[in-house]
């Protein structure tokens, strides 16, 4: 027998058996939107967090999801979907905005490149600000755009309570940063946890974010412009 196509089928058959819960499902359709911490997924799915640990150990033993420590709070844990695992990309239902916002802490890498990618990949409009805005985009965060031809527009750093409001249409605020999200808290909508790539510095770390970042509006764009 295949060694290859035998462990594929065990696979398959393992991440079919941890789905087979309600409850399970609900988890992975909020992961598909974003990441969340465990109390997060309790409140929203109004489970104990007791129940909710058991069900999160079954996935994660059968790598459908995964976690890691907060950059900001220290304390807490993100989890997220491992991706490609086979029917876990449907999501939660979300409705259409009037436009997308990208938020991090110094507005100065992840939510310039998340804003840029957003609008190569849809038509409803992004735009990018900070917690704590500092004075200048990374140069880091040039570089990669430079590299993948992203269109990143030389525009300073802004503060998230600057930006002028969507019209008669919500913002769905995006956190992509640990420490905005834990600032911001129910006003973002959606977090993915991206490590920082300013605070490493790399040009590897910058690629990490950007292939991250592309790989995240990829699933949610289309989502997102089919409810429109």
């Amino acid at each position: 027998m295949n060694t290859e196509r035998s462990f594929s089928v065990e696979r398959r058959v393992e991440v079919h058996a941890a789905l087979a819960d309600a409850t399970r499902l609900r988890v992975v359709d909020l992961l598909a939107i974003g990441d969340a911490a465990s109390s997060e997924l309790s409140a929203l799915l109004d489970v104990s967090s007791n129940l909710l640990a058991h069900h999160l150990k079954v996935l994660e033993g059968a790598g459908v999801v995964e976690r890691h420590r907060s950059e900001g709070d220290g304390r807490r844990s993100y989890w997220r979907l491992v991706p490609g695992v086979p029917g876990t990309s449907a999501g939660s239902s979300i409705a259409a905005p009037g436009r997308v916002v990208f938020v991090c802490t110094a507005n100065t890498a992840r939510s310039h490149l998340a804003a840029a990618l957003w609008r190569q990949a849809s038509a409803i409009p992004a735009t990018s600000a900070g917690t704590h805005p500092a004075a200048r985009i990374a140069p880091g965060a040039r570089a990669v755009a430079r590299r993948h031809d992203l269109d990143l527009p030389d525009v300073p750093p802004q503060h998230l309570d600057d930006i002028a409001p969507a019209g008669d249409c919500d913002d769905l605020v995006i956190t992509v940063c640990d420490l905005a999200h834990e600032e911001l808290g129910a006003a973002a909508r959606v977090h993915w946890s991206v490590p920082d790539p300013v605070a490493a510095g790399t040009r590897a770390a910058f690629d990490r974010a950007y292939d991250e970042l592309a790989g995240r509006v990829r699933l949610l764009a289309p989502r997102l412009d089919r409810a429109s």
